[in-house]
């Protein structure tokens, strides 16, 4: 099950902002949804996703720089409050109000930590954005794509823990699929995947196994052959988790934007 790949016109913040329209949300795409090959397919699924909806957005481009996550997780902080001010500043000057972004770690530091440095933004996870569509009744979902499949999912750390968003992505996957079963720890007792706090950089420490080969067992043992998570560091850390247990061609791992845009034949 391969997301379609359609041409969607991506408006550009400078252009927008010229023409005097302020758009409602600005799309932050983070780092992961740029450069990184398996999540610029999930930047393309929620675009195609925010098209369909006609939600009035637009991007900051080649403008958009790093939310500085990781280097305060590391604990440069200097560097984190330079790339923060600066970012606020190009936000600012777009008099930008309403923030989406796909990765929790951005929404994580706009949400929480932006506003001290006098950054404040009504800012939204892209399962939050959905599970409203969902309510609000714009989006209709068709659970016949996934029949006959088994789904687990992976509650990222800074959507869940930090921010006790577990209802949002719960929410839009039941939506999706019948049967979506949990894993053993999940929600506030989730295991980690190993990458947050900059470990996904960082040389593996002393230990009997690495985090991300057990959680990946933990998902196995539900029996399901679809993973869903929300957060393109997880999405790494636990396709490398199938790739180790060579079970990458049996279970599948895909964003929950991914999973919408199938389901509506994007």
């Amino acid at each position: 099950m391969e997301v379609q790949k359609k041409k969607v016109k991506v408006p550009l913040m400078s252009d927008v902002y010229s023409s005097g329209h302020r758009p409602e949300y600005l799309f932050w795409v983070g780092s992961a949804g740029a450069f990184d090959d398996r999540y610029k397919n999930v930047t393309r699924a929620f675009v195609k996703i925010l098209d369909f909806l006609r939600v009035d957005f637009a991007v900051l481009g080649t403008e958009e720089s790093s939310s500085g996550d990781v280097v305060r997780r590391a604990g440069n902080e200097m560097l984190f409050q330079m790339q923060a001010l600066m970012n606020i500043e190009v936000m600012n000057t777009y008099e930008v109000k309403r923030i989406i972004t796909c990765d929790p770690h951005v929404y994580n530091c706009f949400k929480n930590e932006y506003p001290d440095l006098g950054g404040n933004y009504d800012v939204i996870h892209h399962t939050q954005f959905l599970q409203e569509q969902i309510n609000s009744g714009k989006l209709n979902l068709n659970q016949s794509f996934f029949e006959g499949k088994k789904l687990t999912y992976h509650d990222p750390c800074y959507l869940g823990r930090a921010n006790e968003e577990y209802r949002a992505p719960r929410f839009v996957l039941d939506s999706l699929i019948e049967n979506r079963v949990e894993m053993t720890r999940n929600k506030s007792y989730a295991l980690c995947c190993g990458a947050g706090g900059g470990q996904m950089f960082k040389e593996a420490e002393k230990g009997d196994k690495e985090i991300f080969i057990e959680r990946t067992e933990e998902a196995l043992d539900t029996g399901a052959n679809l993973i869903a998570t929300a957060c393109p560091y997880c999405m790494v850390m636990l396709t490398d988790g199938l790739k180790y247990k060579n079970e990458e061609e049996q279970v599948k791992i895909y964003d929950i934007a991914e999973l919408v845009t199938m389901s509506l034949n994007l």
